[in-house]
């Protein structure tokens, strides 16, 4: 099918801390203003969910023109702890599946370079992004309760700081919308996950991990007061976004952070 080209898409969650950075693109989208059909309904942005490649293709271009990149990676997710760093040497191994170039395996994405967009892929799962003004590092980093578990946000903050010479202390971090501590529910928790974790429950069986990442941020060595939350709940939203707990089959959220180039 043809993509048809359409104007700009104002349908996602922006955050106020990140807002105001020239040349920075970010945000959640929702699941509006795409092309597939239903249970993907509209602006999926997966292969691996049973949509049509070529509409999935037109949502993808449509999100790379909105964000004025050269170039957007993406990887496939894994519900580990790999940070990928995307500099020029990646970008030109990276695989091509138009519009995307794929990293391998992973659930992190960092860069400096401009003219490249990090993208993440979730439907209940966190998106976190993250901005350190001073080395102009950002990342995009996929975090379920597995990645909770295993503490990639922390991991992701310390390659940054050790690789790219971001400091923590004036980091900046958005957590997207997602599974809420209304919804966030884990009957097995004592199996899956750890102790520490119960500081967190809110009800039996149920977790905030809004507030789990927010802690592991301040951890890392992040400001709580530079630490933004959507407060969005995917399950109770999923009108408005792909929720997996909320409608098992359905699509999967654009979660997009960029330098524009500079020409």
């Amino acid at each position: 099918m043809p993509c048809q080209k359409s104007g700009k898409n104002r349908d996602r969650h922006q955050f106020k801390n990140l807002a105001g950075f020239s040349g920075l693109f970010h945000g959640v989208y929702t699941r509006h203003g795409g092309v597939s059909q239903p249970p993907f309904d509209s602006l999926n942005v997966s292969w691996n969910v049973g949509d049509e490649e070529e509409r999935v293709r037109c949502n993808l271009l449509k999100i790379q023109a909105e964000m004025g990149v050269d170039v957007v990676v993406g990887s496939p997710q894994v519900h580990g702890d790999e940070v990928h760093i995307i500099d020029e040497a990646a970008v030109s191994s990276c695989a091509g599946h138009h519009p995307l170039l794929i990293t391998p395996p992973g659930d992190a994405l960092v860069t400096r370079l401009k003219g490249v967009g990090l993208l993440i892929k979730v439907a209940d799962c966190q998106s976190i992004l993250l901005l350190d003004p001073v080395s102009e590092a950002i990342a995009n980093v996929h975090s379920g309760w597995r990645g909770s578990v295993a503490e990639i946000v922390k991991k992701t903050v310390s390659i940054m700081a050790e690789r790219l010479d971001a400091d923590p202390s004036s980091m900046l971090a958005a957590i997207g919308p997602s599974l809420g501590p209304c919804c966030a529910e884990f009957v097995n928790h004592e199996r899956e996950l750890p102790k520490s974790f119960l500081d967190f429950q809110v009800r039996p069986n149920h977790f905030d991990f809004w507030a789990i990442t927010r802690r592991q941020l301040m951890d890392a060595g992040l400001k709580e007061e530079n630490i933004e939350i959507a407060g969005r709940c995917t399950v109770c939203e999923k009108e408005n976004f792909f929720s997996y707990r909320g409608l098992g089959e359905t699509g999967r959220l654009a979660s997009v952070i960029g330098w524009k180039p500079v020409h």
